[in-house]
């Protein structure tokens, strides 16, 4: 038995050193937590020069090594993100300055009037060292990193990608207080699940049964699209025979649609365990996604749209690497992603 596992995980070493070396990108093994899974310079004089050779701006963190808990949770939570990580380390220079050091850090602190011993810090400045947007400070949030990172990529005339876009649309659906839930019924999940993905607004989908019907659970926000667009635009699919809710206004929206008679309160929900079907059975199956992602892109693929605008640089070389990915309900991406390369 220990043979076996002693075999086992030499193997997997040989795997991980094999799909590592066809990969563009590398995560830094020695990082201290806070600062997370970005590959850092940590001398000022060489991030100014490489922006200049490389026509990209830098990234300054200031950050306290070793830090507090807010600190410690930036690392370990905001700047090891996979997409936040490759979105810093493919448009800037990513720089890291001890604010609780002396010598060189000490000076750049100085420089750019930064208190020392204090919470993160962040600055995108251009070859100059001149600000190109206002400092980062207290918004300790993964969306209010990647509204950081997209403006500095405005501001230094780049293209946002859309992988980023996509990501920073699901942080801030994510965060409205006004996502509500219904659960529509159809012939078919699986063309439930592509179509009503689709709707903007719509911020998850998840496939299963109630009452003996298939249906799909719908979270979505009611900024961007209310109840009535909502269902008809449902409606119009064939996806919205009908309405499972326990709110009363919407059910009275649903009626004018769909008739009171197909108009019932929720029941227990049973997963379907094809969950993202047009995904699941496609060559993207294994590339770890974040949820709204993994919805947009099995719309895509459902309506035989190519998804790889939908994706990164990274996780596309992950599909190239042949590498697997338990995309199982519950597994979080960043969990999926640094498994799959090796690095957990």
């Amino acid at each position: 038995m220990n043979l076996l596992r002693i075999s086992l995980t030499i193997l997997g070493i040989i795997t991980s050193f094999y799909l590592s070396a066809q990969l563009s990108f590398t995560v830094p093994e020695d990082n201290p937590i806070e600062l997370g899974k970005v590959n850092w310079l940590r001398d000022y004089d060489k991030a100014i020069a490489q922006s200049a050779e490389k026509n990209l701006p830098v990234f300054i963190l200031f950050q306290e090594v070793p830090g507090c808990a807010t600190c410690t949770t930036y690392g370990n939570n905001v700047l090891s993100h996979p997409f936040i990580v490759e979105a810093i380390e493919s448009h800037f220079v990513p720089l890291a300055i001890y604010n609780n050091k002396g010598g060189q850090d000490a000076k750049i602190l100085k420089q750019y009037k930064e208190p020392s011993w204090n919470n993160p810090v962040a600055r995108i400045v251009d070859h100059k060292g001149e600000n190109l947007v206002n400092r980062l400070s207290g918004a300790y949030s993964k969306s209010g990193m990647v509204d950081f990172i997209v403006a500095g990529l405005i501001k230094s005339n780049q293209i946002a990608p859309s992988y980023l876009r996509l990501f920073q649309e699901e942080l801030h659906l994510g965060q409205s207080k006004n996502n509500k839930e219904l659960t529509l019924s159809m012939f078919c999940f699986w063309t439930g699940e592509k179509e009503i993905g689709k709707i903007p607004g719509v911020f998850k989908t998840v496939a299963g049964f109630m009452n003996g019907r298939e249906v799909v659970q719908v979270t979505y926000n009611a900024d961007i699209v209310n109840e009535q667009e909502l269902i008809a635009s449902a409606n119009k699919s064939r996806c919205a025979d009908q309405v499972f809710t326990d709110d009363k206004e919407i059910s009275k929206t649903a009626g004018k649609i769909v008739g009171n008679k197909n108009v019932a309160t929720t029941s227990k929900l049973r997963y379907d365990k094809d969950q993202k079907y047009y995904l699941k059975n496609s060559k993207f199956a294994n590339i770890p996604m974040t949820s709204y992602q993994s919805m947009k892109v099995n719309s895509l693929i459902g309506s035989g749209q190519n998804p790889t605008e939908a994706l990164s640089p990274r996780q596309l070389q992950l599909l190239d690497a042949k590498k697997k990915s338990n995309n199982a309900l519950g597994a979080s991406f960043e969990e999926r992603w640094y498994h799959i390369i090796g690095t957990e």
